[in-house]
């Protein structure tokens, strides 16, 4: 799949890049738990029946499942930086939207709104792939990736004192301010990437697949209230999978697809996305478990009898040491690779879990459990970017991350679900009123310590990553490039162009030979693809070149693309046709 660049970009990236993009992550994340502080209060505070004031969450999950996915293949197509203003700017609409209402049918349209900043965090990830340097990729992306926990973990304690001490309609005055400074910042700081995805739109794709989402988180998030075995569950189960696989048959067909399923069914990418689910499994049930422990009075023999306040603040450090580790992971990833920091994350995890079944008696316990987690969830969350990235062309970073963003979101889905279960199949009720009980959280503990053991086993799946391309010589024209591709590697991180020589089935293909001609016609660069199908050229000037790729058992592939200069490297995919 050939990848073209067509936009210049304003200004050239700078060191404040990647604090804004976080910045806005953080943001989509305090929208998101927003409205925990209040939840039990719904029903009153908006004059509805307890189940139909739940549909004021669910909206936001299903329009944020639906978005991230399209909003990364719109970004691919048409600009990261446009569609990450285009979700802020959504998510300010829905914010005051709901600001101004205490009608659950607006409210619920505010909230559905307000989903769509969920593409932020894959989009953002795709702007520091396009833009940053190698060296700094890593640190970055898992900044990135960890925003949605910082962003909650903040959320908690500020929203719950903002809930005691004003009208609870200032939370959303709140997160429509902080969207706006998010978008202000964006506008100001952060270029538009000149990478684009060749092909247009798929929309028969996107409605198709919002649909199979609809109709498969729909039941998860109601199943509880509609009943699990009921005909309305089980029949939207039924539905979804029909509709998700005519969705696949279709996508298999179409030129340029809203999601490369081919690429999708990579190993590294299947068992990337398939831990991904399990680590969103253990990140929530924490923050379900944790915040109602420490409310609960201490009359019922094991509640820690704390304020909504002070539980913010205990719970708190989960999302702050989800942000710590982003420089340790970067020196771990370098030295060892990003599938044994994703290994380390999970063992951190279920060493977190299995502490915390006997750390439930004092408050301070849950500040230690919450460290622990906090560590082990950002290490993980650090990981899943660069996997994705290492495995993906850089045509389709977006549309890839926001499927991984996805994946995590229907993990925490489902340990909401199962979690919500569990605690009220265990609870006692007392006086009409349910009351979790320490046995529903312990067993709840021990679901996310199976989802954590079932993540390593997916991990330990995961292919070796590349090293460096190994370049094996056979005659002294491919030792002369072999030599020339590793001064390329040293300065391509400045400017050129590098990335992937791909077959037409998405594999890569080693040892194609790669050659840069100048406007002029003049050979201006050359080199072989690694085992990994990884290129490297440097240029010696901005403009205009034509990139001429050639392998044994495929056709050659001549394309036309543009160096922008700025002592940046452009990233280009070059796919080459059946001979």
């Amino acid at each position: 799949m050939t990848q073209t660049t067509t936009d210049r970009p304003t200004r050239a990236a700078h060191g404040a890049v990647v604090p804004v993009l976080a910045f806005a992550g953080i943001v989509v994340a305090v929208m998101q738990t927003l409205l925990v502080p209040v939840i039990k209060d719904l029903p009153q505070l908006l004059h509805s029946a307890p189940s139909d004031a739940t549909w004021v969450l669910t909206s936001t999950l299903l329009s944020g499942a639906v978005a991230t996915p399209i909003m990364g293949r719109l970004g691919d197509l048409y600009g990261k930086r446009r569609m990450l203003i285009a979700s802020l700017a959504v998510m300010v609409a829905g914010a005051l939207v709901s600001a101004l209402t205490s009608d659950l049918l607006t409210m619920i349209v505010g909230r559905t709104l307000q989903g769509f900043a969920m593409g932020a965090i894959p989009l953002g990830i795709g702007l520091m792939r396009d833009m940053l340097p190698r060296e700094r990729l890593g640190s970055a992306m898992a900044l990135m990736s960890s925003s949605i926990g910082v962003g909650g973990g903040l959320a908690l304690p500020l929203a719950a004192l903002v809930a005691q001490h004003a009208d609870w309609h200032a939370l959303f005055y709140g997160a429509a301010g902080l969207g706006a400074v998010a978008i202000a910042l964006t506008l100001f700081v952060v270029p538009e990437s000149t990478t684009r995805a060749p092909g247009s739109f798929d929309l028969p794709g996107a409605l198709g697949l919002s649909a199979g989402l609809v109709l498969f988180l729909l039941p998860i998030t109601k199943g509880s209230d509609w009943g699990w075995t009921s005909a309305t569950t089980l029949g939207l189960f039924g539905a979804a999978a029909l509709v998700l696989l005519l969705w696949g048959v279709m996508e298999l067909k179409v030129k340029a697809p809203l999601v490369d399923l081919r690429t999708t069914a990579r190993p590294a990418v299947l068992f990337t996305n398939l831990a991904s689910i399990m680590v969103g499994v253990s990140f929530y049930v924490v923050s379900l478990v944790l915040p109602q422990l420490l409310q609960l009075p201490e009359a019922t023999g094991y509640g820690l009898g704390q304020s909504m306040v002070v539980a913010g603040l205990l719970v708190a450090p989960l999302g702050l040491t989800m942000m710590l580790p982003a420089p340790v992971y970067a020196r771990l990833s370098a030295r060892y690779g990003p599938k044994v920091t994703l290994i380390i994350g999970l063992m951190v995890i279920a060493v977190g879990y299995g502490a915390g079944l006997g750390l439930m008696s004092a408050a301070w316990q849950s500040l230690v459990i919450s460290v622990i987690l906090g560590a082990g969830i950002g290490l993980a969350y650090s990981s899943l970017p660069a996997l994705i990235v290492g495995a993906v062309p850089a045509s389709e970073t977006g549309a890839a991350n926001g499927l991984n963003t996805l994946m995590r979101s229907i993990g925490t889905s489902v340990s909401s679900a199962v979690v919500g279960m569990v605690l009220a199949n265990t609870a006692h009720t007392v006086g009409g009123v349910a009351i979790p009980t320490m046995h529903g959280f312990r067993v709840s503990f021990l679901i996310a310590t199976a989802a954590v053991a079932v993540g390593l086993v997916l991990a330990l799946f995961l292919p070796k990553p590349d090293r460096a391309p190994r370049l094996r010589a056979s005659s002294e024209e491919e030792a002369n490039l072999a030599n020339a591709a590793r001064a390329a590697e040293a300065e391509e991180a400045l400017r050129g162009f590098r990335g992937r020589v791909l077959a037409a089935d998405g594999s890569p293909v080693a040892r194609a030979k790669v050659t840069l001609i100048d406007r002029r016609g003049r050979q201006a660069g050359a080199t072989l693809s690694g085992d990994d199908g990884s290129y490297a050229l440097a240029v010696p000037a901005e403009g205009a070149y034509v990139l001429a790729a050639k392998a044994l058992g495929h056709g050659p592939l001549a394309s036309s693309v543009t160096h922008p200069g700025q002592e940046r490297a452009v990233d280009l995919d070059l796919s080459l046709p059946l001979s």
